[in-house]
């Protein structure tokens, strides 16, 4: 009977997998433990502080499937942030969440010489499997890599990703280009919501007694314990300077455009793809102010590539 309702959890799955609309949903440990091998060490993907990741077959298709792994330290309540967070957020730039998995079952275990009954929790995630490795495989200065219009696409939906989770009223809270997974298109999807908070509707700033996040990507503000809109603002400031140079913590635009016309000067929209060069290390250096109140909003940040798009597209069609 098992071996049935785990077949047609799969057939539900490789279904949701085909259906971009699906809402994530509640998953059974079983059908995650089947599609990953019983977490198998041949099928892990990745690592950190709080997870493991693996990946899972299903049918022709593969999954990620996260399983955190410091369960008995962390509070319920945390992983619940989590999934909410995840529930609320879904764009083409933030990895796809196909559902999540609370079990806590009683196991007998030896606790100082006492045999007692203890919980067993599995808390699991399951996501869209993202093949191209994060960005922070992908980052070189300008002078090799990844070419100027693969970078300012990468930019423009890491942007767009952001923007879509502060309308939601979501703060990351940990952005970096390890959490920026690169699919086969070369689609940025912003990933690992470990550390993020959903505020409410009229919340604009939270607080936190624990400093959590990478860093040189935290803002200021961030050891002062307070969180908000801006601090995402200002790790997406680090990242786009470390695309545009290959350098983490880089607050300056001198050489920054020199140096890409070094590497564009044998191209046909020399001038278009510099402006563009000029825009994003602008923004990049008024994200990264270390007065959050200076610091643009993701609104004004994508109307500004948004703008610039445009005049490139149009300048590129008036000279063909």
């Amino acid at each position: 009977m098992d071996g049935k309702i785990s077949i047609r959890y799969k057939v539900d799955l490789e279904r949701m997998l085909l259906n971009g609309s699906a809402q994530p949903t509640h998953m059974q440990l079983s059908l995650l433990e089947d599609i990953t091998d019983c977490f198998s060490d041949d099928q892990q993907i990745g690592s950190g502080g709080f997870a493991v990741v693996y990946k899972g077959i299903v049918g022709k298709r593969m999954v990620a499937v996260k399983k955190l792994s410091q369960t008995l330290d962390m509070h319920e309540n945390k992983f619940h942030k989590e999934v909410e967070c995840l529930m609320k957020a879904k764009h083409k730039n933030i990895v796809r969440f196909l559902g999540y998995c609370s079990d806590t079952q009683g196991r007998i275990a030896d606790y100082e010489g006492k045999f007692v009954m203890a919980d067993l929790r599995n808390w699991l995630l399951c996501f869209e499997y993202v093949p191209n490795r994060s960005l922070d495989k992908y980052i070189t200065d300008a002078s090799g890599g990844l070419e100027w219009g693969e970078r300012y696409q990468i930019i423009k939906g890491i942007c767009e990703g952001l923007l879509h989770l502060h309308e939601r009223h979501i703060l990351h809270l940990d952005l970096k280009p390890g959490n920026i997974l690169i699919d086969d298109r070369m689609t940025p999807k912003i990933a690992d919501f470990g550390l993020s908070r959903c505020l409410d509707k009229d919340q604009t700033r939270a607080f936190t007694s624990h400093l959590c996040g990478s860093q040189g990507y935290l803002a200021p503000e961030f050891y002062r314990g307070q969180v908000a809109f801006a601090s995402d603002i200002y790790s997406l400031g680090v990242i786009i300077m470390e695309i545009l140079t290959g350098e983490k913590g880089y607050q300056e635009d001198e050489n920054i455009v020199e140096n890409w016309m070094n590497r564009l000067e044998a191209s046909d929209n020399l001038e278009t793809q510099l402006d563009q060069v000029r825009v994003c290390t602008k923004i990049g250096i008024e994200c990264m102010d270390l007065d959050p109140k200076k610091r643009p909003t993701a609104r004004r940040i994508n109307d500004r590539l948004d703008k610039t798009t445009s005049v490139t597209e149009a300048g590129i069609s008036s000279s063909s």
